[in-house]
């Protein structure tokens, strides 16, 4: 069911899919998808964690066993790595159609609710708090997570955007280092009450 959906978002564009019709294309009866996902957006779901979380977690895990360790023989946990394991992904994604539309289905799921219901902590803003609460422990609990949703938000407008028919056409998008810098750079800003 997850092939028979991509197959169909990528030939038809993610709105002009509907579960009948992905039950089709698997060849499964009308009910298969609400069965096996409960929703269209469980299937979703599903596809997005098949896709995106081998892209993005053997990378996290190293920089949260860097966050954790402290200084035990490993490089020093460093913000900008952090931001450099998220941008990158994307960027290799949106080089290719698939990647795109992963990208987009990514975005459309996450920022009308601000969240992801999966049960995969990357998938959620925990960890990447955890490890910016012990990178900047001068900053409250509060100032991480708003800084925290601020960099999701953006990196979802970023990256996120509708389909566009080819990577040169997304040629608006910023340069990878820019990204990096800029999200390093408000993530590691001084706090506003100290700031001032």
């Amino acid at each position: 069911m997850l092939a028979a959906a991509e197959r169909l978002f990528l030939a038809k564009g993610v709105d002009q899919v509907s579960v009948r019709a992905i039950n089709a294309e698997a060849g499964l009866n009308p009910g298969a998808v609400h069965y096996h996902f409960g929703s269209r957006e469980g299937l979703v779901l599903a596809l997005l964690e098949r896709e995106l979380l081998p892209l993005w977690s053997d990378r996290l895990e190293e920089i949260a066993r860097r966050s954790r360790a402290g200084g035990d023989g490993d490089p020093p946990f460093d913000v900008a790595d952090l931001v450099a394991a998220l941008v990158e992904p994307f960027e290799d994604l949106v080089r290719t159609e698939k990647g795109r539309m992963l990208c987009h289905l990514l975005a459309r799921s996450v920022l009308p609710a601000r969240r992801l219901p999966s049960s995969s902590p990357w998938f959620g803003p925990v960890p990447f708090e955890v490890m910016l609460g012990r990178a900047m422990p001068h900053l409250s609990v509060r100032e991480i997570a708003e800084r925290w949703r601020l960099v999701f938000v953006l990196l979802l407008e970023i990256y996120g955007r509708p389909l566009a028919a080819s990577p040169t056409a997304a040629a608006a998008r910023p340069e990878t280092g820019t990204v990096i810098a800029f999200i390093t750079a408000g993530l590691t800003a001084p706090s506003p009450k100290t700031a001032a």
